[in-house]
């Protein structure tokens, strides 16, 4: 095994340790109630100027961050695609004896 694929080895498994660890200590089921909640419940409907409450939130008051969201998993995959890509071409240059 080469020392690149250790490093890379290596890299994933301390990225995923701190993914898993984040995740175990998030508190799940209870949100803490804000005033924000109260807030956009009574006024959002008539702030959007839409029916579906959840609807406005996402495309009126939320849609640079899903943008951004949308942008970093774009990304994501690219980078991941691109790195196996050059894997391929560096393993069909490769010799076989």
């Amino acid at each position: 095994m080469r020392t690149k694929d250790i490093a890379t080895a290596l890299i994933v498994a301390i990225l995923a340790a701190s993914f898993l660890m984040t995740a175990v200590d998030l508190e799940f089921g209870s949100p803490k109630n804000t005033g924000m909640d109260d807030y956009m419940i009574q006024n959002g409907q008539e702030m959007a100027a839409v029916n579906n409450i959840v609807t406005g939130v996402v495309f009126d008051f939320r849609g640079f961050d899903t943008l951004g969201e949308a942008t970093v998993l774009f990304t994501a995959v690219l980078a991941i695609s691109m790195m196996f890509r050059k894997r391929k071409e560096e393993d069909e240059d490769y010799d076989y004896e």
